[in-house]
């Protein structure tokens, strides 16, 4: 969320949510972020959290232990991507192993 005070533009961070879990259809882990108190719903591919992870194949079964793990970082992103994303009501947060490798080359 971008707040403007006095012609500055400071970015609110999206706040944590709920774990959602995994969903095999999507091959994508599903969690929710709130913003100021709206929920928005987010999404980190498989593929993305073995590339933060730096492993390949992780189960479907260890993926929440995962996305645990790194919880910050994927919030993280996730809120910096909703930040530059349009404003539209019911709008996705989805986080790909591009983001992940755009997160390292930034940081």
């Amino acid at each position: 969320m971008l707040v403007v005070f006095g012609g500055w533009g400071i970015s609110m961070p999206l706040t944590r949510g709920r774990i959602v879990g995994h969903d095999n259809e999507r091959l994508a882990f599903a969690f929710t972020m709130l913003n100021d108190g709206e929920t928005v719903q987010c999404q980190i591919s498989d593929a993305a959290m073995d590339e933060l992870a730096e492993e390949k194949g992780t189960p479907s079964i260890a993926r929440q232990a995962q996305f645990v793990a790194h919880r910050d970082t994927i919030e993280r992103i996730a809120s910096e991507l909703f930040d530059k994303a349009p404003i539209i009501k019911g709008y996705v947060v989805r986080i790909f192993s591009k983001h992940i490798q755009a997160a390292r080359r930034n940081s």
